[in-house]
């Protein structure tokens, strides 16, 4: 039970709904109400497949490419500690990606689903909890069940947003946004530290 607590927080917070609030906002705020719900429905339907994509092939591609499980947890790592640099020390990921909105009729897409949902750390955290060598068949079945509830989550939550920029304001936001960013950071050094250990262990 502790370890399904410990991957659906840790999936809550590399995903960071709560940061796709502002994004969502800007992107829809030419749309009306019914607009606004149809596009936060495919926008999470969109990121859960492009998530599910890579947990059920994306360690296929590194082992193809020959990539070490070692190598890979390190430099995945690496990649989710400087994407929690950006959400503790950045601009903050909703400012980043509401500056690229430039098309307000392929907002789904871009940059709602992609990047804001369904980011590249959101990716690499997917593709290590799902570890064909390290977790069997229906631990993977079951952190992808974990993925769809926190995608669930995230659809709910940008159906509220209007409510919920109005009662925590988007300093609120910007907190949130950065304690989820040290969970993370805290969570790519133990995968490097891991990753390092499994590798002189292999020598």
């Amino acid at each position: 039970m502790t370890e399904l607590l410990t991957s659906i927080f840790f999936i809550f917070a590399v995903i960071d709904p709560i940061g796709s609030v502002p994004v969502y906002l800007e992107a829809t705020k030419e749309f009306d109400l019914q607009k606004k719900k149809k596009v936060a429905f495919r926008a999470s339907g969109i990121a859960f497949l492009i998530l599910l994509f890579f947990i059920v092939i994306g360690q296929l591609i590194l082992e193809g490419m020959s990539v070490s499980l070692e190598a890979f947890q390190i430099s995945g790592g690496v990649i989710l500690f400087l994407f929690a640099l950006t959400m503790i020390f950045g601009s903050g990921k909703p400012a980043e990606e509401k500056s690229g909105i430039t098309d307000y009729k392929h907002v789904t897409i871009f940059p709602i689903a992609i990047p804001s949902i369904a980011s590249p750390g959101a990716i690499m955290a997917v593709v290590l909890l799902t570890d064909n060598h390290v977790y069997s068949i229906q631990q993977q079945a079951i952190t992808t069940f974990l993925v769809l509830i926190v995608i669930a989550i995230t659809c709910i939550i940008l159906l509220t947003a209007n409510h919920l920029q109005k009662r925590i304001g988007d300093y609120g936001i910007t907190v949130i946004s950065k304690i989820m960013g040290l969970i993370l950071a805290s969570y790519a050094i133990q995968s490097i530290l891991s990753g390092i250990v499994k590798y002189f262990a292999t020598i």
